[in-house]
C-alpha cells in the first residue's frame, strides 16, 4: 500500500555533471516511453529518485502488515480470519517484490532496511494511526488501499522496467484488497445500528488521513515535477487526489455513509468541465507532523521493526553462511 506523499532520502543529484549525449538519449527513451532497465545507462538522479520511492514504497508493504496483522486473531469469524490472513501474506510479498526492484538499481535490502530504521528513509504516513476496532479492516482495505490502487495503476506505466513489472501483481492483489474492505464496511452498514455507527466512526477517523496520503498539495511537492518528466509518475498528487474522491464519494453514498467533510459538494465545472467534488480544506499541520514521526503510533510501529530486525538477525546470518559453503562447494 503505497503513495507519492514520501519524501526525503538522499538530495537530488545535478545532472549537468553528466555526459550530454547520455542525458539526451536518456531523456529521448523516456519521452518515447520506452522502459529503462537495470543495465542500462541513467542519470545518476534518476537512480536515487527511484531507490527513495521504490523502498520506501516497500517499507510501507512491510510495516503495513501491523495495523491488520494485530486483528488476525480478533477477526469475527474463521472466514474472515482466512481473509485477513491471507491479505497481509499479500503485502509481505508485495514488499518483497519491491525490494528486489530497488535492489536492481545498486542498493541492497540491508542498506534500505537500515536507512529506514536510522529514520533516513520513510514509509506512508496512514500507518501510524491506530486500528480500533474490526471496522478499520473495513475501511483500511477500502479507502488505504483504495487510494493506493489509485496511485498504483499509472504505475504499472513508470519508466523504469522493473518497477513497472512488479507492479502489474501488485495492483491485481491490491484491487482484491479493496473489495474486501468495502465487503467488511458494507456488511457493518448494513448490520445493527451498533455496527452502522462503528461503520461510520471507521470512514471519519480514516477519510482524511486517506486523502492526504496522495501528498502534499503539487505547488508543495519538491520531486512532482522531476518524476513526471522523468515518467516515474504520471499523475501530480492533486490529480489522484481527485480522482480518488470522484471515485469514492458515490461509494459512501451507496453504502448510506456520510463523509465527514461539510464542505464536500459536487462541481459540475471541476475537470474541464466533467464535474467532480470539491472539498474541504487539509489539515496540512497533521500530514507533516505524521510525516516528522509525530503520529499516533509511530513510535510503535518502529519499535515492532526495529525488534523484527534485531531478532531475525540469526536467520540473516545463517543464511549467509550456508550461502558462503554453498559458493565454497561450487569453487572447490
Amino acid at each position: 500500500m503505497y503513495t507519492t506523499e514520501l519524501k526525503g532520502g538522499a538530495a537530488p543529484v545535478s545532472i549537468d555533471r553528466e555526459d550530454p549525449d547520455k542525458v539526451a538519449a536518456f531523456e529521448a527513451r523516456v519521452a518515447a516511453d520506452e522502459f529503462i532497465e537495470p543495465k542500462d545507462w541513467m542519470p545518476e538522479a534518476y537512480r536515487k529518485t527511484l531507490v527513495r520511492q521504490i523502498s520506501q514504497h516497500a517499507h510501507s508493504e512491510i510495516v503495513g502488515m501491523l495495523p491488520e496483522g494485530n486483528w488476525i486473531t480478533r477477526a469475527p469469524s474463521l472466514r474472515r480470519k482466512a481473509v485477513l490472513l491471507a491479505k497481509v501474506q499479500d503485502e509481505a510479498g508485495h514488499g518483497l517484490y519491491l525490494y528486489c526492484a530497488a535492489e536492481t538499481l545498486g542498493t541492497s535490502r540491508d542498506q534500505m532496511t537500515e536507512a529506514l530504521l536510522a529514520g533516513k528513509a520513510k514509509y506512508s504516513t496512514i500507518f501510524n494511526y491506530p486500528t480500533l476496532t474490526w471496522a478499520d479492516m473495513g475501511a483500511i482495505g477500502w479507502l488505504v488501499d483504495g487510494a493506493a490502487i489509485m496511485n498504483q495503476v499509472p504505475l504499472q506505466r513508470t519508466s523504469y522496467g522493473p518497477y513497472a513489472r512488479a507492479m502489474v501483481k501488485v495492483c491485481k492483489e491490491e484491487s482484491f484488497h479493496q473489495r474486501q474492505g468495502y465487503e467488511i464496511t458494507m456488511v457493518l452498514a448494513n448490520g445493527t445500528p451498533e455496527q452502522r455507527a462503528m461503520a461510520q466512526d471507521a470512514l471519519n477517523r480514516w477519510w482524511w488521513p486517506s486523502i492526504m496520503m496522495f501528498g502534499p498539495p503539487d505547488e508543495n511537492s519538491p520531486n512532482t515535477a522531476q518524476s513526471m518528466r522523468w515518467r516515474i509518475k504520471r499523475d501530480t498528487n492533486d490529480e489522484l487526489r481527485q480522482k480518488f474522491i470522484d471515485a469514492t464519494v458515490p461509494q459512501a453514498e451507496y453504502l448510506g455513509l456520510t463523509i465527514p467533510d461539510a464542505d464536500l459538494k459536487w462541481n459540475e465545472e471541476a475537470n474541464e468541465g466533467r464535474g467532480g467534488y470539491d472539498y474541504g480544506a487539509i489539515d496540512w499541520d497533521e500530514f507533516y507532523a505524521v510525516v516528522r514521526g509525530e503520529g499516533p503510533v509511530a513510535k510503535e510501529r518502529m519499535k515492532a521493526r526495529r525488534d523484527a530486525w534485531e531478532n531475525g538477525a540469526w536467520v540473516r546470518e545463517a543464511a549467509e553462511a550456508y550461502d558462503a559453503k554453498r559458493r565454497a562447494r561450487l569453487a572447490a
